[in-house]
């Protein structure tokens, strides 16, 4: 599974993406994480993800960021603010695999 993560600058997400990543392998799943800036989505979008979601400090952008997943087919969601810790991660893989079911 392919997710790619979108924040302000791409590198606020780490810890997340970490999180996300740790919980993802205690269940048996197979996951590539990603980060980007808001400003990359247009093209990032392009490369075969999975799944797109938003975190909580750029949710302002979340209606441009949906519309360019909606063109490639990728469902697209906001991160919970409570998921947005370190240890988010079961919250996060419960979202992410929500919207991809």
């Amino acid at each position: 599974m392919k997710v790619l993560f979108v924040c302000s600058g791409g590198m606020s997400s780490a810890i997340v993406v970490n999180a996300l990543k740790k919980e993802a392998e205690k269940k048996g799943v197979n996951m590539e994480v990603h980060a980007i800036g808001t400003s990359e989505i247009e093209e990032e979008v392009k490369n075969g993800w999975d799944v797109v979601m938003v975190a909580p400090q750029v949710r302002h952008r979340f209606d441009s960021v949906k519309k360019f997943a909606e063109e490639e087919s990728i469902p697209c969601g906001i991160i919970p603010s409570q998921a947005y810790t370190p240890l988010g991660g079961p919250t996060l893989l419960k979202t992410v695999n929500d919207l991809i079911s």
